[in-house]
């Protein structure tokens, strides 16, 4: 009986798997194909390796205490910030680098951005493309390496008050005072002299309907506001060599 029942098994069809439970994975697969080339007009998303390098974008316009419209690119600095004490908590994190493609934006917000880049204990560099305009200069200067394409703009200009302006000496003062801050930390944190960037930013033969200096690429090298022309490979290249001498020192020490 048992034999009888051994053959009966052996005899009776394989069971045959429904073609909906085969099919599963590939329209999986399928579905985020079609969400990447929607999202982000390609098909394969290159992935991000494991590294201990982290990168921050500041693009489009700062945003501060004042909500832009929406169709505005902005960078959020209430976003930012809490990137940047993660950053230094992390320790998996050993270097910085951020990416400039900006217009400017409110004055505190890039300062105080650019203040916490400056003082971060792990090694920093900034990337200008595109552009680095406005309040964005000081963001850029504030790593401890900075590069800049050959394409990327700069403009430097002083700094300007919108909305209601009350016509009394305070008001002066103020903007004085303000634009003080930011040629200070400027000047602080890269080698162009205190003198020469005011004069950058009060010049009034190169902007139509304002006064200020745009510069290019190397131009801003050569007036020692940025270090080095170069891309992004120069850069991952400098901040790699950055946090491997920062390395080298602690065991040293």
């Amino acid at each position: 009986m048992i034999q009888l029942s051994r053959r009966r098994q052996r005899l009776q069809p394989k069971k045959i798997q429904p073609v909906n439970e085969k099919m599963d994975a590939p329209p999986q697969k399928e579905e985020s194909v079609l969400q990447n080339i929607q999202e982000l007009g390609q098909n394969i998303v290159p992935q991000q390796p494991e590294t201990s390098i982290h990168s921050i974008s500041i693009i489009g316009q700062v945003e501060g205490h004042l909500v832009l419209p929406p169709q505005n690119k902005t960078t959020k600095y209430e976003h930012v910030i809490p990137q940047l004490v993660a950053i230094e908590q992390n320790p998996k994190i050993k270097g910085l680098l951020v990416l400039l493609n900006t217009v400017g934006g409110d004055v505190e917000a890039g300062l105080a951005i650019a203040e916490m880049i400056a003082t971060l204990s792990k090694p920093t560099v900034s990337l200008v493309l595109g552009g680095g305009h406005s309040i964005g200069v000081p963001i850029a200067v504030s790593a401890d390496y900075s590069f800049i394409t050959e394409t990327a703009t700069m403009t430097i200009h002083p700094i300007r008050l919108t909305g209601l302006v009350i016509g009394v000496p305070q008001t002066y003062e103020y903007l004085d005072k303000m634009q003080d801050r930011v040629i200070k930390f400027v000047t602080k944190y890269s080698r162009v002299t205190e003198e020469k960037f005011r004069q950058l930013m009060f010049c009034t033969d190169q902007l139509a309907r304002d006064i200020g200096t745009v510069m290019v690429g190397k131009d801003a090298v050569d007036d020692g506001l940025i270090c080095e022309v170069g891309g992004l490979g120069e850069a991952l290249r400098k901040l790699q060599e950055l946090v491997d001498e920062q390395e080298a020192g602690k065991v040293v020490h």
